[in-house]
């Protein structure tokens, strides 16, 4: 914690999602008194389910945890940039392959003290109904559920109406009610242990089940037309998969790939592996430490509750799930940053207002923390007199960040990390593996030039 504190400028931070739990803990220590302003439980959003900080929606997983994947790079960037969240995540991790997955209650439950017991750190519970003051540092992290009279303000403040799509969560079941009889316990090609629970389903069980998500009855979207949503592709409902054909499924959520049960017999046996193998496999992650919680992988959906329960015990070992939670589909707001950030999160109109997290257009959460670290970090420097930074292009974190304030603005639309952002390598490398294993070297080399980042006053 830092020793030394700023006794002038404050720092407003408006939603205490992934991206504001972050950019208040920075703030903070880097010296600076903030303000952090979350609406819940005063107004409750149409996703969350509890008033804690850094509550996970749509999934408890942040991703590959190998920093030879775009996901963990990152991870692995913010944990040497000292994130509060990405720490506290790795702190309460439960088990899940190769992915780092949390504990969602004890996780947010430690987030929400941390920032709670912080001596310059502020919690107002209310909801922001329009933008601060010109002349005060604000920190905008509302997310993707930002409430209308905030976002209506936000409208008016940038002359531009807001980019909108619709995104779902998955639906949550309890681990005694799976029948480990049908389903078995791996992880895709035996990476790691066998975290998973996977549900085998053979062709006619498939196509049955793609027939009935098909027919099931939707929920309405009450924020827009139908014609008007907009679906984020990496968040798909499965029932628009299974709209989109008879085998997307099965090249998606339900990829019955490197997945089998010691149970049909010796895998390395050519007929054995012919005649038993799965058609499809849906597979459920753990989302609890003591294994009593299970998220359906990839199983966004917008279906009526009832419908979700009729449709999903239709897969074999599912016949008797008990549902601690249901699919719920919700819509998401983000701006056209290209037009309105610059690589250091802050407005180009208004040097004092920053954004960072889904509300800026990138995707998945260890993007939004990224965006909370950097949109924490300058809000702070500007606090102290110093000039804000922006991180070196060549890292994931940077990469994001450059893309949404420079990435062409005809058709902007939310993105994941991936090593496509990044500048290709000086020399090409053919190996998939080793090419993203240069760009992760790369990327942690240059992250230290954040250190030797110009730190001259500059006026506020």
């Amino acid at each position: 914690m830092s020793t030394r504190v700023c006794t002038g400028k404050k720092v407003i931070v408006v939603g205490a999602g992934l991206a504001g739990t972050e950019a208040a803990w920075q703030v903070a220590e880097a010296g600076v008194a903030v303000t952090l302003v979350e609406m819940r439980p005063v107004r409750c959003s149409p996703a969350h389910h509890s008033s804690d900080f850094a509550e996970l929606v749509c999934s408890n997983s942040f991703g590959a945890l190998s920093s030879d994947r775009a996901a963990g790079l990152l991870q692995e960037e913010l944990r040497r940039l000292g994130s509060l969240v990405i720490g506290t995540a790795d702190r309460h991790a439960v088990p899940a392959g190769g992915a780092l997955a949390v504990d969602r209650g004890r996780y947010s439950a430690a987030l929400t003290e941390a920032l709670d017991q912080h001596p310059l750190v502020t919690i107002e519970r209310r909801e922001q109904r329009q933008l601060p003051a010109d002349d005060v540092i604000t920190v905008l992290a509302t997310g993707p559920l930002t409430s209308e009279p905030l976002a209506e303000d936000l409208r008016l403040f940038t002359g531009r109406a807001d980019c909108h799509f619709f995104d779902a969560a998955s639906p949550i079941v309890h681990g005694e009610s799976i029948d480990l009889n049908v389903a078995f316990r791996a992880s895709r090609y035996d990476k790691g242990d066998a975290d998973y629970i996977n549900c085998p389903m053979d062709q006619e069980q498939y196509l049955a089940f793609r027939q009935a998500l098909l027919e099931a009855e939707q929920a309405e979207l009450k924020d827009f037309d139908k014609e008007e949503a907009k679906f984020f592709e990496g968040c798909l409902p499965i029932e628009e998969l299974a709209r989109r054909g008879e085998d997307t499924m099965r090249y998606g959520p339900l990829k019955p790939i490197g997945l089998w049960d010691p149970r049909w017999g010796d895998v390395n046996d050519l007929d054995v592996r012919r005649a038993k193998r799965a058609y499809g496999v849906v597979q459920l992650r753990q989302e609890d430490k003591d294994g009593r919680l299970w998220n359906l992988v990839g199983f966004q959906t917008n279906l009526k509750w009832g419908e979700q329960k009729r449709v999903l015990q239709m897969i074999p070992g599912l016949e008797k799930a008990e549902f601690v939670r249901f699919g719920v589909m919700h819509r998401n707001t983000f701006l056209e940053s290209p037009q309105l950030l610059e690589p250091t999160l802050q407005f180009r109109s208004r040097s004092r207002l920053l954004a960072a997290g889904q509300i800026t257009g990138t995707e998945g959460y260890a993007a939004a923390v990224a965006g909370g670290w950097l949109a924490g970090t300058n809000a702070a420097r500007l606090a102290l007199g110093m000039a804000p930074i922006a991180l070196p292009l060549t890292t994931m974190s940077g990469a994001l960040t450059h893309f949404v304030s420079e990435a062409p603005t005809a058709k902007f639309q939310p993105m994941p990390p991936n090593f496509g952002l990044m500048p290709e390598l000086p020399e090409r490398i053919r190996d998939k593996r080793a090419r993203y294993g240069a760009y992760r070297d790369r990327a942690l080399a240059d992250l230290e030039m954040i250190h030797s980042q110009d730190s001259q006053p500059l006026a506020v």
